[in-house]
């Protein structure tokens, strides 16, 4: 089993990661390239792109300008340690035992806007570049074109036949992996919440809970459908009667 994740907007760069292991993203010179098209755009025109503020602009414009390679401990992270959004909360890597480490870096992968497809360990450097960003690189007019299939082919080539892929990745990132090329069974787990008479998805609750989904499945050694419908973290129940097709749904 092979879990997708997407990042998070929020990183921590100031804290050291707790562990020395790390590897190095497998689209290195992709995200090289991105780098060089990031850095001839000025504050003001990153800002008009991502729709940021004025301070964030800045940030990011000076995070573009001072991303180098090579990748190494003292100018890089690892991906695991550095998002800290709500999926990442969820994921609560820094209570992971340590001999769970080596099982997370296997089966989880992070969708990403510069670096493709991160493992957890593998190092990166401060960004920000969602993947719906209209960035025109070369002859591609977005990210999804810029990545076409490369990620996809990758993860294929990562999975074994009949291997379950669960996706717990928003759909702005999700849409970087074209069902048409993915050659495994997927299956997507849905999150709501009982408000107002009716279950509704609620945003920060259900990237938590995707977080929550991806530490079950780490702490459980999850291989099947059937132990992942078991996944009942802050009172998530799955819901035979609203689940269909590839979809799970967890209610509470």
């Amino acid at each position: 089993m092979k879990i997708i994740i997407s990042p998070a907007k929020s990183l921590d760069f100031e804290k050291k990661a707790p562990t020395k292991l790390h590897t190095q993203p497998t689209f290195l010179v992709q995200s090289e390239k991105l780098n060089k098209k990031l850095k001839t755009l000025s504050s003001g025109e990153l800002g008009t792109l991502m729709h940021i503020s004025e301070n964030l602009s800045q940030l990011n414009y000076e995070r573009n300008q001072t991303w180098k390679t090579p990748f190494t401990a003292e100018n890089a992270k690892q991906a695991i340690y550095s998002f800290t959004g709500e999926v990442f909360r969820g994921i609560d890597v820094q209570s992971l035992e340590d001999e769970k480490i080596p099982l997370l870096q296997n089966r989880l992968r992070i969708l990403s806007g510069l670096y493709g497809l991160l493992k957890p360990l593998d190092l990166i450097q401060p960004y920000r570049l969602e993947m719906g960003t209209k960035l025109k690189v070369g002859k591609t007019e977005n990210l999804y074109k810029f990545w076409g299939d490369a990620v996809a082919n990758t993860l294929n080539k990562e999975l074994e036949a009949g291997e379950l892929l669960v996706n717990l990745a928003s759909t702005e990132y999700f849409k970087v992996l074209p069902k048409k090329v993915l050659k495994v069974p997927m299956i997507t787990p849905v999150f709501k919440d009982f408000k107002n008479g009716e279950y509704k998805t609620i945003m920060t609750f259900a990237k938590k809970a995707r977080g929550l989904m991806v530490r079950y499945i780490i702490d459980n050694d999850v291989q099947t459908i059937e132990e992942l419908k078991g996944f009942n973290l802050e009172r998530y129940r799955f819901s035979e009667e609203m689940s269909a097709g590839n979809e799970l749904f967890f209610t509470r």
